[in-house]
């Protein structure tokens, strides 16, 4: 009998189970949770001007192989001791892909890279990656995109972004206004910080949207606000925008709009040219802003993994190449290690010579 009504387009419909149950069979104990609010409170200072050190957002592009994950996580934690005087270093931990049309759209929704939308799989891969790196004692930051997702993660996350496809979804705005992490928005593909501005705004009052509470019920969710949502500069279709006169013209209108005047700048992406290997002249720029006593700066992103480049999925996963990332090029582990190193030493050569001045 011909389909008549409803689901005419749906081919299949899956239960996952309700975010009870995942928290259930990945437990968070009282000490990574205690440790995380820590986390989640110190980005807040740094937003805030409380703490004067930089955040540094760093990982790989998108994470698709957890043993690399954990590895990388690893290295990661023992730079972040080493530079913990000057940054406050927080892994990129992206499972949800934004496409401009197709594409593999991350982890969570399609954990074997073959099309095949294993999402009950991609949930508990997730939530496991999640919970074994928190317990490494490293600070998580995730990509929101799918509303329903941050139920199942966010526990575990001490900040989060909002891309430049979705910092326009009404939807999301009023997530992020109920996430209890500091949440960044990314300035719009075209470079337009405006769309932006209107985001950190609308997530810093009062919402209330339909979301799934914990035993996977529709529920109506009410929020007070995000004190701490403020604005990534990313570039556009212009070009780069982390230029000192943009920066402080960026600034300038958070202030006049009575926002939190805090920006993180997104060292990849337009900002780089979409060429890899240029993150290390804008953090160096950067940095040079931040030793100038830029106001606004309060960090900066980058995307490396423990190889550089990028490779292509292929029809068998065990063709790739390990530690390699498989979508944004990404800068290698050594290269990372470099340049934050000497952006620390300058900041505390910076440092020691402003207390010269001072004495």
């Amino acid at each position: 009998m011909e389909n008549i009504g409803n689901d005419k387009r749906i081919t299949g419909v899956e239960a996952l189970l309700a975010p009870g149950k995942i928290e259930e069979m990945y437990p968070v104990s009282p000490s990574v949770m205690k440790m995380i609010d820590g986390f989640r409170e110190t980005i807040g200072n740094i937003l805030s001007g409380r703490d004067t050190r930089l955040l540094a957002i760093v990982g790989p592009c998108s994470i698709h192989d957890p043993k690399a994950a954990i590895e990388y996580a690893t290295k990661l934690k023992g730079l972040s001791e080493k530079l913990s005087d000057v940054f406050f270093i927080v892994m990129r931990t992206y499972f949800e892909k934004p496409r401009t049309t197709t594409g593999w759209k991350g982890l969570i929704l399609d954990p074997d890279m073959d099309g095949s939308y294993n999402i009950p799989k991609g949930v508990q891969v997730a939530r496991k990656l999640l919970l074994d790196i928190a317990s490494l004692g490293l600070p998580l930051g995730c990509e929101v995109l799918d509303p329903i997702i941050p139920q199942y993660t966010d526990v575990l996350m001490s900040w989060s972004s909002i891309g430049a496809r979705t910092t326009e979804s009404q939807v999301h705005r009023n997530l992020a206004s109920g996430l209890s992490v500091p949440v960044g928005f990314k300035n719009s593909t075209s470079g337009d910080i405006t769309n932006a501005l209107n985001a950190i705004k609308s997530a810093n009052c009062p919402a209330s949207f339909i979301g799934v509470n914990k035993d996977g019920q529709c529920s109506v969710f009410h929020t007070s606000g995000n004190e701490y949502a403020h604005l990534i500069m990313r570039g556009g279709d212009d070009g780069p925008n982390y230029y000192e006169d943009v920066v402080e013209e960026a600034g300038d209108e958070m202030n006049k709009r009575g926002l939190l005047p805090s920006i993180i700048i997104d060292c990849s992406h337009a900002n780089s040219k979409k060429d890899y290997k240029r993150q290390k002249r804008v953090l160096r720029n950067v940095i040079e802003q931040v030793t100038l006593s830029s106001p606004y700066i309060k960090g900066f992103m980058l995307e490396s993994n423990l190889f550089e480049g990028s490779q292509k999925i292929s029809d068998s996963s065990s063709s790739l190449r390990y530690g390699v990332s498989v979508t944004d090029g990404c800068i290698g582990w050594d290269e990372t290690e470099r340049i934050m190193e000497h952006a620390a030493d300058v900041l505390r050569k910076s440092k020691l010579e402003k207390e010269d001045k001072d004495e």
